[in-house]
């Protein structure tokens, strides 16, 4: 799927009950797409409602974030999951949130894997292949790291796929995420350069510091950011100067 420009996209509702996790309210106006927490890694309902409704204000498209059923361990945890009973979480919690975007008058835009669920996809084509047949019942893109087999599996499948551009967590030389409690911390400075260099030229920075091709250069794209991590709102602000600056150089009047 091919972007009119290059967006912003952000998880969101990553509470549960009295436990608030990202500055949610200040991070809104930011961002382009909310990725909501269907309540198995975060969220419960009253906070996926509150979520949906603070997405319309601002304008914000409306995806679910599935996880692993791992409230404890913030959906980053190993677990070993039968790929049918993944099937049916996905269907699960993705359905759910559909349900309360159309109780709001909204419609559901699209689905990002959370955590080690992406991770896991990454690992065991089974489990992958579960998350995209499930995925395809709603129609909808589904948001993952750039890679070849996930887009090669989407396109049998049937499944838009939106890559993304991640910047508050590392790549290393092989094109792999790296899982957030291995990366070096994000700081604004460095999600601002990695913005402009990767729109600029297609290339990021990976985790030794060296150039890594995205393969993105002319060609809109989504960055992924975190709203858990300590500095997300300074973050959040830096990329969308880099964005926006962007653009309006690239894709002017879109």
């Amino acid at each position: 799927m091919t972007l009119p420009k290059i967006e912003i996209n952000c998880d969101m509702g990553e509470g549960f009950g009295r436990w608030k996790m990202g500055p949610d309210e200040d991070l809104m106006p930011l961002i382009d797409r909310a990725n909501i927490a269907c309540g198995f890694h975060a969220g419960d309902p009253t906070i996926m409602l509150r979520t949906i409704r603070l997405a319309r204000t601002h304008s914000v498209l409306c995806g679910a974030h599935p996880g692993l059923q791992d409230l404890l361990g913030f959906g980053r945890r190993k677990m070993e999951i039968d790929p049918h009973d993944m099937y049916c979480m996905i269907l699960y919690q993705v359905g759910a949130l559909k349900a309360m975007l159309e109780a709001e008058g909204m419609g559901l835009s699209h689905i990002k894997p959370h955590g080690e669920l992406y991770f896991y996809m990454q690992r065991d084509e089974g489990i992958m292949r579960a998350v995209l047949k499930a995925a395809k019942t709603f129609g909808v893109p589904v948001l993952g790291a750039k890679g070849k087999r996930q887009a090669e599996i989407c396109a049998e499948i049937g499944v838009e796929f939106i890559e993304e551009l991640y910047v508050d967590i590392d790549w290393d030389k092989q094109h792999n995420l790296v899982p957030v409690a291995k990366s070096h911390p994000a700081t604004p400075e460095g999600i601002k350069k990695k913005v402009t260099m990767c729109a600029e030229t297609g290339k990021t920075i990976d985790i030794d510091g060296d150039d890594l091709d995205m393969g993105f250069k002319e060609k809109p794209f989504t960055i992924c950011l975190h709203s858990d991590m300590p500095t997300a709102l300074q973050n959040v602000k830096a990329a969308r100067q880099a964005v926006d600056a962007a653009n309006a150089k690239l894709y002017p009047g879109n």
